[in-house]
């Protein structure tokens, strides 16, 4: 029962804390590594790559804008660097053994 009682405890505090994102405008997705509380009219993180610059823009947005070009997403931190290649074979590899340790 205990269990149940923090387990509520936790969720209460999540949505309580509301939707964080990661904020930034650089030419690396892999540098932006700061993150941001979202006000509450905010419910998507989002993405912005303009065909033909070398920048991308990440933050808060709302439901209603995302379209075209922006990639949204929802969850808190949902807009971060997506690794692919090697480095998820690395991150399964690590995870796996990390499981397997407890």
């Amino acid at each position: 029962m205990q269990l149940y009682g923090v387990l509520l405890l936790l969720v209460t505090l999540s949505a309580a804390c509301g939707l964080r994102c990661y904020t930034c405008t650089a030419t690396d997705p892999r540098s932006c590594t700061d993150t941001k509380s979202c006000p509450v009219i905010f419910n998507r993180c989002f993405s912005l790559r303009v065909d033909g610059y070398t920048m991308v823009t990440k933050g808060c947005q709302t439901s209603l804008v995302c379209a075209g070009a922006m990639d949204c997403c929802e969850g808190s931190l949902c807009n971060g660097f997506t690794p692919a290649g090697p480095s998820v074979v690395l991150l399964l590899a690590s995870s796996a053994m990390m499981a397997l340790s407890l």
